[in-house]
């Protein structure tokens, strides 16, 4: 009687095709899973992705595939796993752009980071640094912005492109430091760099495994870490936070997200597969020397609060500065 009642309640979900989902949640994986980067192939977040897929692979007993889907920023791929089923057989590899910064850029998005997506494991994120050409009379935080307020007209800062992550820590920079110091585009980091160092621009914010090597050298000063934490690359510099922009921060970060809806067994299967895989040493190892930092929190729940905050917080910066890309 109580296996007939049971069937009976059932049976309108499995018409609804939550049980086929429920059911598939306690064999979960039976086929290959998608890991989505909504960004070209051979770059850092691509290699990234696929050395993960790869140590997944071993945890899940089922291969991960990694599938690009590039374009409009991240968001073409964003969008195609936030409409995805969700089945935990297709997730997105996110980063800042897609899943915090694109919702307050872009009036038709397509899908909200908040709401559209199960979280699964933030990863970690990958610092910026703050340098400047030597020709630039600055060798701390202070100098810098003393000098940026004495010549206005004087300095400008070099980004990848209009709503890049090194656009807006430019912009969030001049907010919070009350200096105008001009924005200068570029069509990616390379040619940004070139300039840069060639003196064409004053200063940039960077990821710290492309300055390295001309911080080095002395082509290029440093001035301070813009994220929360220093970096062992570069123990002795202290962040903008440290000198006296409190709050500062502007890593790019990376975190795993599946369609909203997709069954808890199945997100928790998940998150427990990435987070074996992080603790590999060699994934370990080639995080640090891609110079990214592993996330102290890996929970669901912990990624869920993180993207709400860098919603709330890169909403107000872009709204402040009146940017839009369409």
């Amino acid at each position: 009687m109580l296996k007939k009642l049971l069937a009976a309640l059932l049976l309108p979900l499995a018409a609804l095709g939550f049980g086929g989902l429920a059911m598939a949640a306690t064999d979960y994986p039976v086929q290959p899973v998608k890991l989505v980067v909504p960004f070209p192939p051979g770059g850092p977040t691509d290699a990234l992705a696929r050395r993960l897929a790869d140590a997944l692979t071993s945890q899940l007993g089922q291969t991960v595939v990694v599938e690009n889907k590039a374009g409009a920023g991240g968001n073409i791929g964003s969008d195609y796993v936030a409409h995805a089923k969700p089945d935990g057989y297709t997730i997105l590899f996110g980063t800042s752009g897609p899943l915090a910064i694109n919702i307050s850029l872009y009036k038709n998005l397509g899908y909200d980071p908040r709401t559209s997506f199960a979280p699964i494991i933030r990863i970690g994120h990958l610092p910026n640094i703050l340098v400047l050409n030597p020709k630039v009379p600055a060798h701390s935080l202070k100098e810098l912005i003393a000098y940026a307020k004495a010549h206005p007209d004087a300095l400008s800062f070099a980004s990848s492109g209009n709503g890049a992550s090194s656009h807006l820590a430019g912009v969030l920079f001049n907010q919070m430091a009350g200096t105008s110091i001009l924005h200068v585009p570029y069509r990616g980091t390379g040619p940004a760099l070139n300039d840069l160092l060639g003196g064409q621009v004053s200063m940039a914010f960077t990821d710290i495994l492309t300055a390295l090597p001309h911080v080095k050298s002395g082509a290029l000063r440093p001035i301070g870490l813009a994220s929360a934490q220093r970096s062992d690359a570069l123990p002795d510099l202290p962040t903008l936070d440290e000198q006296g922009l409190a709050g500062y921060d502007v890593s790019v970060f990376f975190g795993i997200v599946a369609p909203a809806g997709t069954p808890e067994p199945i997100v928790a299967r998940l998150n427990k597969a990435f987070a074996a895989a992080l603790s590999d040493p060699e994934i370990r190892s080639a995080l640090a020397m891609q110079g990214i930092v592993q996330a102290e929190d890996k929970t669901p729940e912990g990624l869920k609060k993180f993207i709400d905050s860098e919603v709330d917080k890169w909403s107000k910066v872009i709204k402040t500065a009146g940017i839009s890309l369409n």
